[in-house]
């Protein structure tokens, strides 16, 4: 086939600008990143792939790239998705309710996250406003349109693929609010749990909203209690990784509260350093040595300041705890966080960020 002279322009532009970006390497900040991105592309170039492999691969990189672009002005500001059912009509109790709560966390200090479609996602991007909303949309064989209060904002993001879209929302989110919903929201809810569960994902509050007396996320838990806590498939702690609700105030004061004394995580060299807003006393970390034993692998909870490999964060003068942790106690950890707010220091204002983890 004869090549066009705009695509013998196209991939020569394109070698011109791989040659100086190789050549920058060096110098680059992120360089060792991208040239282990880069390293990746040319094994799978040399391997025997379908086209539809490589229309994946240049589909979900796109994808990447849109989310990254999007939150990148935004990373240092608190962030809550909220999920629910898109079949929610605007006069329905959940509905007026979504709104209500999008609208007081943002007065929290948080930007809000939905689907970007109808029902609960429209509810949360109304109460939230334009300005402190994003929309992740899906781009489905029957259109999923974008509700009116994101459609052609800046911060609306259409994916492709649910598996980069479901990555965005939990990676830019400090927390996540459920409304009642179908088998979507039910998968937003596991998939949340499971991250959770396995470190993947936060610490983070996760909060299930109901209507004042309504029993969704109550039944909801009585059969994760009965078919799950019962028969040992989960441990009776892993209950602690979400609370259920149906008082607005309840809900935002949990979300608050949550990042009263802590304020973040993330491993260094297999140590889990905490970061808190404000030091905690000898005495209380003496009393989670005592209370919290079984989440340590070895060693204590040690006091710390930031370590050699934090050094240059953001976070580098909050006050750390360290220790060595065991990954399968996550319930048992939101406790302990739990623990430290209700011991710990004042209210800070809530206005950073999920950093590194």
């Amino acid at each position: 086939m004869v090549r066009s002279h705009q695509e013998n322009n196209r991939e020569s532009s394109l070698i011109t600008e791989i040659t100086q970006l190789i050549h920058q390497l060096p110098h680059h900040k992120h360089g060792k990143w991208i040239e282990r991105a880069l390293t990746v592309l040319l094994r799978i170039a040399n391997d025997e792939l379908e086209r539809l492999d490589w229309k994946i691969l240049a589909s979900s990189l796109e994808d990447l790239e849109k989310g990254f672009q999007t939150f990148y002005p935004f990373r240092h500001l608190r962030k809550i998705t909220i999920f629910g059912s898109a079949r929610i009509e605007r006069d329905q109790i959940e509905y007026l309710l979504a709104v209500e709560f999008a609208r007081r966390v943002t007065e929290l200090g948080f930007m809000v996250l939905t689907g970007a479609g109808g029902g609960i996602m429209q509810a949360a991007n109304e109460g939230a406003t334009r300005q402190h909303s994003f929309g992740l949309n899906i781009q489905l064989p029957f259109e999923q349109q974008a509700n009116e209060f994101i459609r052609n904002d800046q911060k609306l993001i259409n994916f492709k693929y649910f598996f980069t879209r479901k990555l965005f929302f939990l990676r830019e989110s400090d927390a996540v609010a459920l409304f009642p919903g179908g088998f979507g929201t039910q998968d937003e809810a596991f998939e949340t749990l499971t991250l959770s569960q396995t470190g993947k994902y936060g610490p983070a509050p996760l909060v299930l909203i109901d209507q004042p007396g309504g029993d969704y996320w109550q039944s909801w838990h009585d059969q994760i209690c009965k078919n799950l806590v019962a028969k040992g498939l989960i441990s009776p702690e892993d209950v602690n990784l979400f609370t259920i609700t149906d008082d607005l105030d309840q809900a935002c004061a949990i979300i608050s509260n949550f990042y009263r004394v802590y304020h973040s995580s993330r491993f260094v060299r297999q140590k889990f350093v905490m970061r808190l807003n404000s030091e905690i006393s000898d005495e209380v970390v003496e009393q989670l040595n005592v209370e919290f034993s079984d989440i340590l692998l070895m060693g204590r909870i040690e006091k710390s300041q930031a370590l050699p490999e934090e050094i240059g964060d953001l976070t580098e003068n909050l006050p750390r705890l360290v220790f060595d942790f065991n990954q399968k106690k996550q319930g048992r950890l939101y406790q302990m966080i739990k623990k430290i707010n209700l011991l710990g220091g004042s209210l800070p204002p809530l206005l950073t960020i999920n950093f590194d983890n």
